[in-house]
């Protein structure tokens, strides 16, 4: 398939890599063009503008937050200044608002919107493992699963409403950001009383709690190893900002997320913006003196 695919942080590049390697043809478009390089070394095209990226009728993007994504769609050759409508693949991690106004204008242009967010960190991405939780129109669902398939492990379908799935992120991410903190708590209790890390890592995983979310953050906090980042605080905090946007508009309370949200802010005032959003457990280990 001729997939364009735009914005190639870590993430984008390695899911843009394993669509070359399954054989796809694959234009590629970044604001800095020298980070297109290796995957043009690969056999990825590299296209002038987002819009030229959408020329294969399927184009996938992977940014950093609402402003970023509106720029490549809304933008001076922009997705939506494409030829041809194609089916817009929004990889990103974006808010409720945004993603309904993303999906009207696809629809008003004549293409359409799949929200196909991803769980999973970079080596995820890297290693093809990442979870897919995709949502939008039946017959381009059905036309994005063989890319589903090739980079990730798992597609979870989430309805006909793309928005639906920028949701299902949404939740998932809070539950994340719940983990780092619980597992941050738990651990500072245990080193107060004399039990290491690494200890009461061993013993949760390899009981109750023998599952990934646990065992990749609970490996981060217990060797304190916060850099270099595979998720920044700033980025954390967006998420949760979101979330909190969603939660306020859909009136739901939710007092733990304020609880991981101010850590995070936190830690981004105190150590600033390169450092992993899991550092959110130096905030606790500093507040119970350790």
């Amino acid at each position: 398939m001729k997939i364009g695919f735009v914005g190639l942080g870590r993430m984008g590049t390695a899911i843009a890599g394993n669509l070359l390697k399954a054989g796809h043809e694959v234009s590629v478009w970044n604001r800095s063009a020298d980070k297109a390089e290796p995957l043009v070394a690969a056999g990825a095209t590299l296209a002038t503008s987002p819009a030229e990226a959408a020329a294969g009728g399927i184009v996938m993007s992977m940014l950093a937050d609402d402003h970023a994504v509106e720029a490549v769609v809304f933008g001076e050759g922009g997705i939506l200044s494409a030829r041809s409508q194609p089916i817009h693949v929004s990889l990103s991690t974006i808010g409720l608002r945004f993603a309904e106004r993303l999906s009207g204008a696809h629809a008003e242009a004549g293409g359409a919107l799949v929200s196909a967010p991803v769980f999973g960190r970079p080596a995820a991405a890297e290693a093809a493992q990442l979870f897919i939780a995709a949502a939008g129109a039946p017959d381009a669902l059905a036309r994005c699963q063989p890319l589903f398939d090739a980079i990730g492990q798992k597609t979870f379908i989430l309805g006909d409403s793309a928005p639906m799935a920028n949701l299902m992120k949404l939740c998932g991410n809070f539950l994340i950001g719940s983990v780092i903190e619980g597992m941050a708590e738990a651990m500072t209790l245990g080193q107060r009383g004399g039990i290491p890390k690494a200890k009461m890592l061993e013993v949760l995983t390899g009981s109750l709690f023998d599952a990934p979310i646990y065992r990749v953050y609970g490996d981060i906090i217990a060797r304190d190893a916060y850099s270099p980042a595979g998720f920044t605080a700033p980025l954390g905090l967006k998420d949760m900002n979101l979330v909190s946007e969603a939660a306020n508009d859909m009136r739901v309370p939710m007092p733990v997320l304020a609880v991981v949200r101010n850590h995070v802010l936190s830690l981004i005032a105190r150590e600033g913006e390169e450092v992993d959003w899991s550092a959110l457990a130096r905030m606790v280990e500093g507040e119970a003196g350790i």
